[in-house]
């Protein structure tokens, strides 16, 4: 396994690219602290998903950190459902971490909070990541309680501009124009596939689906969901894109399983079947008029059991059959040249030092355009000054 142990210090960092460095190096510092070895492979929980971490072995070292202990992360999760935690421990026999609650951009939160969890995977050395979601269903043929597997996916929001990999690229994570067309690995989801067949889920698992974000947290209005089904989607949800874009981008394998908690129907009669509309769904899913949190919550609930079992066999068969032909990685540089964040500074918003300088510069931002350079205008206000006194001193002796 490889160490994410800094080899350089790097000359110059993005302060945008220091959170998730910050936030590794912490959880580095509490799992060598326990012996418990380096995650290889991420979860991330869904709405009322929390439950998946129950799948780790009680018999192997773990450790629980809630968020608000974390460098540069925000202190709580606000949609119920989301712990606001992550494990740490050992998974049919893999070292995994599984984060007990996402950030959305509908909290509040930019884009580099979204994905901090991600890019904070990456820096301790996870390779694959296991994304999970409650999602509502676009097709007829999709039940409330069904799991989608996804194999493509549309994002409004990303292409507006509204995208994790905006700003300065991190190269160490990844190249500045990453492909997105090979994110989701056909091999995978024959490995989901082949679990569910295991266990006897074959009947309610639902493969090669697409995807839509849409940030919310307004649900979709019928005329959206129309033009969504034309889009060719199949699952719609307010989550998850953000997250497997920055993962792909930072060269991880991404897994993504979206629980139906509701139907999307249409009353358009120019949509299939004229049906009259009724939605529900959850900070992750997606829904219209008639969506409620505590329905979909209670859809999570039913299907609990099954999904840490189905998660469970599938991370055993990722395990044996496909971590070992995935490349190694190399390490990130965990070194940020002396920045701080502070707790309450989390989300990539900056540095104490960078906000100490901007606050200080902050008058003199008003004052100058910013095509002159502010050495400039401390010069000329210096020079202005001593002109001022010294017409004043000759002034009173004339």
């Amino acid at each position: 396994m490889i160490s994410p142990t800094p080899t350089t210090t790097p000359s110059r960092l993005d302060p945008t690219h220091v959170p998730y460095r910050h936030a590794a190096s912490y959880i580095l510092s509490e799992l060598r602290s326990k012996s418990i070895p380096t995650p290889v492979i991420g979860i991330i929980c869904g709405s009322g998903l929390s439950g998946l971490s129950d799948g780790f072995d009680p018999n192997s070292p773990s450790i629980t950190i809630p968020y608000s202990s974390i460098p540069s992360f925000p202190r709580h999760c606000t949609v119920v459902g989301h712990a606001g935690e992550l494990v740490v421990g050992t998974l049919n026999s893999l070292p995994a971490i599984c984060f007990r609650g996402r950030f959305h951009s509908y909290e509040g939160h930019d884009m580099n909070t979204v994905v901090l969890p991600v890019r904070t995977m990456r820096c301790l050395g996870v390779k694959l990541v296991l994304v999970t979601n409650a999602a509502g269903g676009l097709r007829d043929e999709y039940d409330v309680g069904d799991v989608a597997v996804i194999r493509d996916h549309v994002a409004i929001p990303l292409l507006a501009g509204k995208n994790p990999l905006v700003g300065m690229n991190d190269d160490e994570l990844g190249m500045r124009f990453p492909p997105t067309s090979d994110l989701y690995d056909e091999r995978l989801q024959d490995i989901v596939m082949d679990a569910s067949e295991i266990l006897g889920y074959r009947d309610f698992l639902r493969l090669n689906a697409t995807y839509a974000f849409v940030s919310g947290p307004q649900y979709e209005s019928k005329a959206e969901c129309a033009m969504l089904r034309i889009l060719g989607v199949d699952v719609v949800g307010m989550s998850t894109i953000p997250e497997v874009v920055a993962a792909h981008h930072a060269g991880m394998a991404v897994v993504c399983l979206s629980l139906i908690t509701n139907k999307v129907v249409f009353a358009d009669a120019s949509t299939e079947g004229g049906e009259e509309a009724e939605a529900s769904g959850d900070g992750d899913g997606g829904g219209q008029q008639h969506a409620h949190h505590d329905e979909v919550l209670r859809a999570v609930s039913g299907r609990s059991e099954q999904l840490i079992k189905l998660v469970g066999e599938v991370v055993r068969r990722i395990g044996d059959a496909y971590l070992p032909t995935l490349a190694d990685m190399a390490p990130i540089n965990l070194e940020t040249g002396g920045r701080v964040i502070g707790l309450e500074e989390g989300g990539g918003e900056g540095t104490r030092e960078m906000r100490k300088k901007e606050r200080g510069c902050s008058i003199l931002n008003l004052m100058t355009p910013p095509i002159v350079p502010t050495h400039c205008v401390v010069m000329g206000g210096v020079i202005l000054a001593a002109g001022v006194l010294l017409g004043t001193r000759m002034g009173k002796r004339s």
